[in-house]
């Protein structure tokens, strides 16, 4: 209990997957944690950061500093701009240390197709599209993320978080994680039922875990909560395994410690699963972390403080509260059979973190009650409902297929009637709504599914034909093999303001699920309209989002630039061409006015160059050239170039380190500019209000206006 009395330290990741992570680890060591080192603040000696010894690549660090400190320190205020500039770019992110546990145990390869059911607010899921983008040499990975979550208004932060990374690998969707439909995918020339190689199920828990952080859990928590949790944390659990493939991984956690959450939860999973689920001993997947095996043992205990050992022991008044999994297996052997031991339980003073549970599922064979009477719907939701002690569980992707073609013949054959009978003399009449087993309330009828939130705007893909693409083709030479199907906007009407790409994988998912799930973002911006282009051949200027994913198939409008161009696009607004060096000079005079690649490829013979590629978009105008880059990505770049700025805390301006440029007041002239932009786009996009943009607010980046000097 002591360690949970203390603040909980403030903890770092930095975006595994881009190339830009060894540049920032170098600039982490060499500038910043330098001068943390021997500071005195209030009273409290900081010390050192230092990695976390389990996080592979040393890409996470943990400091004694809370996250107040950071904040509110002057002598941090340096540090604490850094952490904000690179966390909006997406190379870093500020998770407590526990969170980034599940995502790696989950073995993520880049060809796997991945669910995470309760996404929001999304730290998990951003680790999830690193690991699918392992190979930055790979624009489209064969895998994906599709990521859940109940609440229409925390997709939007999901949406967020998702799209600092700039991905064409993620679809984030709204839906009840329970009951989340079974998806249809075109197979060789069939239709199929998806299913997934890697689901996480961060299921919502009582939070007992988080007292560290969230000081509210000291006042509101009661033995009630983990009682009230359990049987919707099963329903997820079991639903999540249904849409698992055979092989699969899933990983199962909580911020509790209650047996009741945790232990509670997988071992009625075990018992149901008939060993088509196993518990995997993940001790030796991350060397280094400190946790106690799972308990095999447990008491439940009411608000009134009334414990339970047993099931029999439950008084009939209590069974809606109480539920028979909610207690230990019974029986040595079949408490040996789980292996529960082989669940983590991360306590807060084994390495100065938050409480922490995971297990790590993997599937052997499809689950039992998908395998008896498939072709009964009525039999799915009853089954499924005895095995959650809840709402009936919409039925399994084995089974989906059949039912699919049934309806699609124009309802359920004959024969179903004849399945029904001899289910019912197997298993007895189904119960009426309302009655139950020992007395207790059987599960509602089902409801008709409703999607709440804002109406989200289509996604259409265009065709092959679409006379918006002929252009963009030949202006910008795309190459043969670039995946022009995979291209899509927002609107059905009017001009296309915005083009957006998505992996063939998830085109197959959108197109053959448009009625089955509510999508509310995906795909990354890749072009944006701009009205003045289309004097110069095209009406679309390159987006900085989606630079990386679209560049290998660009073949032409395309600047090489050293070092001090980059410094020079960077730090001032429109600088004349002349500014370029000698040879990127040459490539720009050749080249007609409009959108541009600027693209620097390293040297590996110069060592005090950065060793990582860097790719911007631009805009070539008459007699000048600039770059359209989002004020924090333009930091992010001259950090790694060796020029570093921050904006102090009153305000007033920028502070120049040294080694910066003079023309430094053009970032923040360029800053002005692009915070106008984005307040105008904010006004254009609010959610809901029929614009392409409305499922994801305001984007950053510059203004579209060409340059005119």
């Amino acid at each position: 209990m002591e360690a949970m009395r203390e603040p909980l330290p403030a903890t770092i990741r930095i975006t595994g997957y881009k190339s830009h992570a060894k540049e920032i680890l170098h600039c982490l060591k060499d500038k910043y944690f330098k001068d943390l080192q021997e500071l005195d603040i209030d009273g409290q000696k900081i010390e050192a950061p230092l990695p976390l010894s389990w996080y592979p690549d040393e890409l996470a660090w943990h400091t004694n500093m809370s996250r107040k400190i950071i904040r509110k320190s002057p002598l941090l205020e340096k540090f604490h701009q850094f952490l904000v500039s690179e966390t909006e770019s997406g190379n870093i992110s500020r998770q407590e240390a526990v969170s980034m546990i599940p995502p790696l145990l989950l073995k993520i390869q880049p060809h796997h197709k991945i669910l995470d059911m309760c996404a929001a607010p999304g730290s998990k899921t951003a680790q999830l599209i690193e690991m699918l983008h392992a190979d930055m040499d790979v624009p489209f990975p064969e895998g994906f993320v599709i990521a859940n979550d109940v609440d229409n208004k925390r997709c939007y932060l999901l949406v967020h978080q998702a799209k600092r990374l700039n991905s064409p690998c993620i679809m984030v969707v709204n839906h009840d994680a329970s009951c989340i439909p079974a998806l249809q995918v075109d197979s060789d020339s069939k239709k199929d039922v998806l299913l997934y190689d890697r689901v996480l199920c961060d299921v919502p828990c009582s939070g007992d875990g988080t007292m560290r952080k969230n000081i509210d859990v000291w006042k509101k928590w009661t033995t009630s909560n983990s009682l009230h949790l359990h049987g919707l944390q099963l329903r997820i659990a079991v639903r999540g395994v249904e849409q698992l493939a055979v092989g699969g991984r899933m990983v199962y956690s909580t911020c509790s410690l209650n047996p009741i959450e945790d232990e509670a939860v997988i071992a009625a999973l075990l018992e149901k699963s008939e060993g088509a689920l196993e518990l995997d001993d993940a001790s030796a997947d991350l060397p280094g972390l400190k946790y106690m095996p799972g308990v095999t043992s447990w008491k439940l205990m009411t608000e009134e403080g009334q414990w339970y050992s047993d099931w029999s022991e439950v008084p009939k008044s209590r069974h809606t509260q109480i539920r028979p999994s909610m207690f230990p297996p019974k029986g040595p052997e079949k408490v040996a059979s789980m292996h529960l031991e082989r669940c983590m339980r991360i306590l807060p003073h084994h390495q100065n973190t938050g409480g922490f549970f995971v297990a790590v599922l993997v599937k052997k064979a499809p689950m039992p009650w998908n395998k008896r009477h498939p072709k009964l719907r009525k039999d799915f939701s009853s089954s499924s409902a005895a095995l959650t002690g809840g709402s009936p569980v919409t039925p399994s992707p084995e089974d989906t297929p059949q039912l699919l073609s049934e309806e699609a013949d124009g309802g359920l054959p004959e024969e179903t009637v004849d399945g029904a009978a001899q289910h019912e003399a197997l298993h007895g009449a189904p119960k009426e709504a309302g009655a139950g087993g020992d007395g207790a309330c059987g599960p509602p009828p089902s409801k008709k599914l409703k999607l709440f939130g804002y109406k989200e705007d289509p996604f259409v893909f265009l065709t092959e034909d679409d006379p918006v693409f002929s252009a963009i083709q030949s202006f910008y030479d795309l190459s043969p093999d670039f995946p022009k199907l995979n291209v899509l906007t927002r609107t059905h009407e009017g001009k296309k303001r915005h083009l957006y790409m998505v992996s063939k994988e998830l085109r197959n998912v959108l197109l053959n699920n448009s009625e089955r799930i509510k999508v509310i973002n995906t795909g990354v911006k890749v072009w944006s309209r701009n009205s003045d282009g289309e004097e110069f051949g095209c009406a679309f200027r390159l987006a900085q989002e989606g630079i990386y994913t679209l560049q290998p198939y660009v073949r032409s409008r395309i600047i090489r630039v050293g070092v001090n161009d980059i410094k020079v696009l960077l730090t001032q607004e429109n600088p004349f061409l002349s500014k370029l060096e000698e040879d990127a000079h040459a490539q720009a005079k050749q080249m007609g006015m409009g959108s541009v690649v600027l693209k620097f490829i390293p040297n590996p013979d110069n060592p005090t160059e950065p060793q990582c590629p860097i790719q911007l978009c631009g805009w070539r105008g008459k007699t000048s050239i600039r770059a359209f880059v989002p004020r924090n990505e333009r930091l992010h770049y001259l950090r790694m170039l060796g020029v570093e700025v921050f904006r102090d805390k009153q305000g007033l301006g920028q502070k120049k380190e040294e080694g910066a440029p003079q023309e430094w007041k053009g970032v923040e002239g360029e800053k002005e500019k692009e915070e106008d932009d984005t307040a105008e786009v904010e006004k254009e996009a609010e959610p809901g209000d029929g614009s392409e943009d409305g499922s994801s607010g305001a984007e950053n980046g510059s203004s579209s206006r060409r340059n005119v000097s």
